[in-house]
C-alpha cells in the first residue's frame, strides 16, 4: 500500500511539473513600448518643408512609418498642435503653416495627414499618439501671425515674449478651455492611441530674455479677488489642474486611449542628492513628480537626455529616482536622446540606456527615441539596436488599470499548400483587437509575428532555417494565433500541433 502511496504521489508530482513545464514553455510574445516622436514644429523631421505636394508628404510620412516597422518599433509620438494649429481638420484651430506655408491653408489636392497617418501607422502594427503643445500660441519658424492665429483670435489668452514667442497664459480659463476642447475633439473624431503633451508648459527663460513670464496683471487679479497662493504656487496650480483635467476628459470620451507626458527629466536639483540643473519645478511650473503620484496619466515620459556616467545628470540615477515615485505603478517609459548618434560608443550609450530600462521598470519595459530623425540618419544606430535589444517584435505592455479583459481568442486553422501551410483565422469580435500574433514552432523554437487587425491569414513554409550558423533547418511542429486588444491585453489561444 504504502509503495503505492509513493508512486501515485511520484507520478503526481511528476504530472504535475510536466505541466508546469508545458505551461512554461508556453510561447509567449515580449512587451516593450518602443517609440519615436516625429516633431512637425519648424519641419525638424516631417514634413521636411513647408508646401511640398500631397504625393510628397504622404511618401515621406510612409517612409518614416516603414523604418519604424521594419526595425521592430510598436508606436509612433506625432506631433500635430506645434503652435496652436492643426495637422488635421480642425473647426476650431488653422492648418498648420509647416504643412503648406500658409497658415490656414489647406493640403492641395486635400487629404487628412492625421487621418493618413493613423491609418498608415495602424496598417504596420504601430500605435499613433498625438502630441500637442498646450501653452504655445506661436513660433518663431511660424511664419508671419495670419489672421486665423490665436493671436489674433483670442489676443486676451496670449502674451508675446521677448524672443519673439507668442504664449498662451496658462491661468487664463479660456486658456484651459480652448486646449481642452482641442483634445476631446481628436480623441472623438480620430482613431488615436495616445495623447502625449511634452516639456513646455510655463516657458523656458531664454524664450523670454532671462525675464519672468509676463503675467503680472493675471496674478494681480487673483490677488484682489482674494488669492492668497504665492506666485509660483499659484502657476503651478493651474498646471496640475489642466492636467487632471484633461485626463478626465479623455477618458470620458475613450478610456483606452492613453494620456502622456514627457517633462524634463529633473523634477528638482537635489532629487536625488547627487543630481543638479535646471530646477523644472520653479522655472517651468510643472509639478511633474505629483502627477505621476497622483495617477493622473497612463505613461510618464522624462527627459532624461543624459549619459550614464553624467554624474550630476545620470541616466540610471535619475531614472531610478522617477521609479520611486511610480507609486500608481503607470508606465514609466524614459526619452533617450538618440540624436548622439550612431558608431559603437554611441549605440553603446543608447542600448546600455534601453538595457537598464528593462532592468529598473521590468514589468512594463519601454523607452522612446528622440527623434526619429536621428533614426533615419544614423544607420549603424538602427542596423545595432535591431541586432541587439530590438532583434524581436514587441507587444506595447498592458495597461491593466484602463482595462484587464483580453479579447476572446481568435478560432484559427490551416490547409495544407504544398511545401507550405496557409494559417487562417476568425476574431470572435473585431472591435476588440488591435493586432494579432501568431506563435510558430520550428522543431524545439518557438517564434512569432505580429501582424495588423485587418489580417486573416499568413503563408508559411513546413521547413524552415532554425540556426543560421549552422544552416540547420526544422519541421513546422506547432501554432498559435492570438488577439491583441488596445490596452495591449492578449488573448488566449489554442496550440494546434501539426
Amino acid at each position: 500500500m504504502l509503495k503505492k502511496i509513493f508512486f501515485l504521489t511520484l507520478f503526481s508530482c511528476s504530472f504535475i511539473l510536466s505541466v508546469k513545464s508545458q505551461l512554461s514553455n508556453e510561447p509567449k510574445a515580449k512587451r516593450e513600448f518602443r517609440a519615436a516622436w516625429v516633431a512637425s514644429v519648424a519641419n525638424i523631421n516631417w514634413p521636411s518643408k513647408p508646401g511640398l505636394s500631397t504625393q510628397q508628404q504622404q511618401d515621406e510620412a510612409i517612409a518614416l512609418l516603414d523604418m519604424l516597422k521594419k526595425n521592430n518599433f510598436n508606436a509612433v509620438i506625432f506631433q500635430i498642435r506645434p503652435q496652436a494649429d492643426a495637422f488635421y481638420k480642425s473647426s476650431l484651430e488653422p492648418w498648420s503653416y509647416y504643412l503648406t506655408g500658409v497658415q490656414g491653408q489647406a493640403p492641395n489636392p486635400y487629404y487628412d495627414p492625421l487621418e493618413f497617418w493613423v491609418n498608415a501607422a495602424h496598417e504596420r502594427g504601430l500605435e499613433l499618439h498625438v502630441w500637442l503643445n498646450p501653452y504655445r500660441a506661436h513660433h518663431t519658424a511660424g511664419g508671419e501671425v495670419s489672421d486665423f492665429s490665436v493671436v489674433k483670435k483670442h489676443p486676451d489668452l496670449v502674451v508675446k515674449l521677448k524672443q519673439g514667442y507668442w504664449w498662451f497664459d496658462p491661468s487664463k480659463k479660456g486658456t484651459q478651455d480652448l486646449a481642452a476642447a482641442v483634445v476631446k475633439d481628436i480623441v472623438k473624431r480620430y482613431d488615436i492611441d495616445g495623447v502625449h503633451f511634452d516639456d513646455y508648459f510655463y516657458p523656458y527663460a531664454e524664450y523670454n530674455g532671462g525675464a519672468d513670464f509676463p503675467d503680472a496683471e493675471s496674478y494681480a487679479a487673483y490677488q484682489k479677488g482674494g488669492g492668497k497662493l504665492s506666485l509660483g504656487d499659484w502657476r503651478r496650480d493651474h498646471v496640475n489642474k489642466f492636467v487632471k483635467r484633461i485626463y478626465k476628459e479623455i477618458k470620458a470620451e475613450k478610456k483606452y486611449v492613453k494620456f502622456g507626458i514627457s517633462p524634463f527629466g529633473i523634477w528638482r536639483p537635489g532629487y536625488p542628492e547627487s543630481i543638479r540643473g535646471m530646477d523644472q519645478y520653479e522655472k517651468l511650473y510643472a509639478d511633474a513628480k505629483l502627477w505621476l503620484n497622483k495617477g493622473w496619466i497612463d505613461y510618464f515620459m522624462p527627459q532624461l537626455y543624459w549619459q550614464i556616467n553624467n554624474i550630476p545628470l545620470s541616466y540610471p540615477v535619475l531614472l531610478g529616482w522617477w521609479a520611486s515615485e511610480n507609486t500608481k505603478h503607470r508606465h514609466l517609459w524614459p526619452g533617450l536622446n538618440s540624436g548622439i548618434g550612431g558608431g559603437e560608443k554611441n549605440s553603446d550609450e543608447i542600448i546600455n540606456q534601453i538595457m537598464i530600462s528593462r532592468g529598473i521598470t521590468p514589468l512594463s519595459p519601454g523607452v522612446a527615441h528622440w527623434s526619429i530623425g536621428a533614426l533615419t540618419k544614423h544607420e549603424s544606430l538602427r542596423n545595432d539596436l535591431l541586432a541587439g535589444p530590438y532583434q524581436e517584435e514587441a507587444l506595447v505592455p498592458v495597461s491593466t488599470w484602463l482595462d484587464k479583459k483580453a479579447p476572446l481568442a481568435p478560432v484559427a486553422s490551416y490547409e495544407n499548400r504544398g511545401t507550405d501551410l496557409y494559417i487562417k483565422w476568425i476574431a470572435k469580435d473585431e472591435k476588440d483587437v488591435f493586432k494579432y500574433v501568431v506563435y510558430t514552432q520550428y522543431g524545439d523554437k518557438w517564434t512569432y509575428r505580429t501582424l495588423n487587425a485587418k489580417s486573416s491569414f499568413l503563408q508559411l513554409p513546413k521547413v524552415a532555417e532554425v540556426n543560421p550558423k549552422t544552416k540547420a533547418t526544422a519541421n513546422l511542429k506547432a501554432i498559435k494565433v492570438t488577439a491583441v486588444d488596445r490596452t495591449g491585453n492578449e488573448s488566449v489561444g489554442e496550440i494546434i500541433l501539426l
